[in-house]
């Protein structure tokens, strides 16, 4: 069997295991230009790479990054994108590069302010990408259910970095509460899966346990990651609880059991919940035991 073989067959088994987007943890955002990392960043715990072309790559590079990029999908390599901003001359370089580039599982659209922003680039890529608006400013966070409803709008993420930059906010839970509520709440407007959270910066387990928790408590659903370590992590903190899946699995069963009758105004939220909980755990495989 040669390399190849066997990269391609790690990958098969890898997509076997993987989460759909819709439902995915952790995203791990990764250069574009650092290809000697792409293999091992597709095959990781990750549930979704995401390969930067726009933060991470000076602007005298960015062709050469684009270049990185569709070679190694040529390889078979699969992964979303970030790509640079509507308006800048990068973008449309952007769409020209990535339209209809097998390999590419969607892309992450940067600092995102107005649902035509997003319109146009799905338009550009032809219509049936999906596209993440990456909301990074007050702007956008302001004008986030617009952005939610615009068509071929997949799932919203947070631009955290240049949002406390753009608003002088701090990196603290009572901080961060506002628009991380704001994109909860116009992702469940826009009918949209949770929102994705943003990174946390350091090699901290618990500092990423406790933000995670944090992002968790306000409603968000995934997290950008920004290394290797970081998806466990963050997959084990955004997947319910042994705890917790027990509980529901019993509580379907006690509600089943008893004839699926709504008994008082506490078992219809209740009940929602459980069957969250359930769906979420089969989706992540958690065993309650």
């Amino acid at each position: 069997m040669t390399d190849q073989d066997d990269l391609t067959a790690r990958r098969e088994r890898r997509e076997t295991t993987r989460v759909d987007p819709s439902n995915s943890r952790s995203w791990l955002l990764l250069s574009a230009l650092r290809s000697e990392d792409f293999d091992a960043a597709e095959l990781s715990r990750a549930d979704q790479l995401v390969l930067d072309c726009e933060d991470a790559v000076d602007d005298s590079r960015k062709d050469e990054a684009r270049d990185r990029v569709l070679d190694w999908f040529r390889t078979g390599g699969r992964a979303w994108v970030r790509v640079n901003e509507r308006g800048a001359d990068s973008w449309a370089d952007d769409m020209s590069a990535f339209r209809d580039a097998d390999g590419l599982r969607g892309v992450m659209l940067a600092k995102c302010e107005s649902p035509d922003q997003v319109v146009d680039t799905v338009q550009r890529l032809g219509g049936d990408v999906p596209v993440i608006p990456l909301v990074e400013s007050a702007l956008g966070i302001e004008d986030a259910v617009g952005i939610a409803r615009a068509p071929g709008a997949f799932r919203l993420a947070f631009g955290s970095g240049d949002y406390r930059r753009d608003t002088g906010a701090a990196n603290e839970p009572l901080a961060m509460a506002y628009p991380r509520s704001r994109l909860v709440t116009a992702s469940r407007i826009g009918e949209l899966p949770g929102p994705i959270d943003g990174p946390t910066v350091g090699s901290s387990h618990p500092l990423l346990r406790e933000q995670s928790g944090d992002a968790v408590a306000m409603g968000m659903t995934g997290r950008i990651c920004l290394d290797l370590e970081q998806p466990a992590v963050i997959n084990e903190t955004l997947s319910p609880a042994p705890a917790d899946v027990a509980w529901a699995l019993d509580f379907l069963t006690e509600f089943e059991g008893a004839g699926s009758v709504i008994r008082d105004g506490s078992d219809k939220p209740r009940l929602a919940r459980a069957r969250l909980i359930a769906e979420r755990s089969r989706l992540f495989g958690i065993d309650p035991s």
